[in-house]
């Protein structure tokens, strides 16, 4: 993990977004970044609806109106950061997804706080549209969760423990570098968790072998040991079985965990692994995504 010098802070005006503020600010004391405030203007027809209920009122006009109440609402948004650091706001017009992906990787942004979802028209879904999108397409990585409106005050935010979720495949590395650097820069402890799926171990309600279930278990525990000592990062090791989203939940429910690090695949399928929504989504802690 890299110093954290700039953090982009997408907002839609909610609690929750609030809470990620908040969240931005507790990692400026410890890496003294800049934080970028930023608020995207989605096309007029996002809020009409339609061509036809928008005849009466013209998209310029709308688009000055809104811009103007936006501003506002922008440069009104409370981020109490600490002195001398840097706080810049961003207005923008676009897709939000798309712009947030866009302003992350112009400005050089090393991590993105997000919640999972606001109170716009996609409310419906577990993970919103936009951080769906974003998590798919940021190339840096993405802090965000369900609970970001009880987020701590910044002066008393605290990580103690820090839970990677590890799949064993291509990114594992990378996303055990940067829990434990993260660890490292807060003094806590490191715990890294591979969860088997059930469908490696049962078909149904019929369970293989034992001793398969065994051997799976000792393999990852001997792969995710040597990652430890090859990386020169002490922890604890964990390895269960069941459906992953929940396994993750429960571990860092019982460890009392800070953090939660996952991995978000190969950019290029442009497809988010199924689990990580339900991590995401079931965490009681925000999760960081490789």
């Amino acid at each position: 993990m890299a110093q954290l010098s700039r953090i982009l802070v997408p907002l839609e005006f909610s609690p929750r977004c609030q809470g990620a503020v908040q969240y931005a600010e507790a990692l400026v004391r410890h890496f003294h970044s800049e934080i970028v405030l930023l608020h995207v203007i989605a096309p007029p027809l996002a809020y009409f609806g339609s061509v036809d209920s928008a005849s009466w009122y013209t998209s310029a006009e709308f688009e000055h109106d809104v811009e103007i109440e936006r501003s506002a609402e922008l440069a009104a948004f409370p981020c109490d950061a600490v002195e001398g650091a840097v706080v810049r706001r961003m207005l923008e017009k676009g897709d939000p997804a798309q712009v947030i992906v866009e302003v992350a990787a112009a400005e050089h942004c090393d991590l993105i706080v997000m919640p999972t979802h606001g109170y716009g028209p996609f409310r419906r879904f577990l993970l919103g549209s936009v951080t769906a999108k974003v998590l798919h397409d940021a190339a840096c990585p993405v802090w965000t969760g369900p609970h970001m409106e009880t987020a701590p005050d910044p002066a008393a935010f605290q990580v103690r423990r820090v839970l990677c979720a590890l799949d064993l495949g291509l990114h594992t590395r990378q996303v055990l570098c940067w829990g434990a650097r993260f660890a490292g820069e807060f003094g806590a402890s490191l715990i890294s968790l591979h969860a088997i799926p059930f469908s490696t171990t049962r078909l149904g309600p019929i369970y293989f072998d034992p001793e398969w279930r065994m051997m799976l278990t000792r393999q990852a525990r001997e792969r995710m040991e040597f990652l430890h000592e090859d990386m020169n990062a002490p922890g604890e090791v964990v390895v269960d079985s069941g459906e992953i989203g929940a396994v993750v939940r429960d571990v860092a429910i019982a460890r009392n965990v800070d953090l939660v690090v996952i991995g978000r695949g190969h950019r290029a399928h442009r497809r988010l692994p199924t689990h990580a929504y339900a991590i995401v989504r079931d965490a009681p802690c925000p999760v960081v995504s490789i």
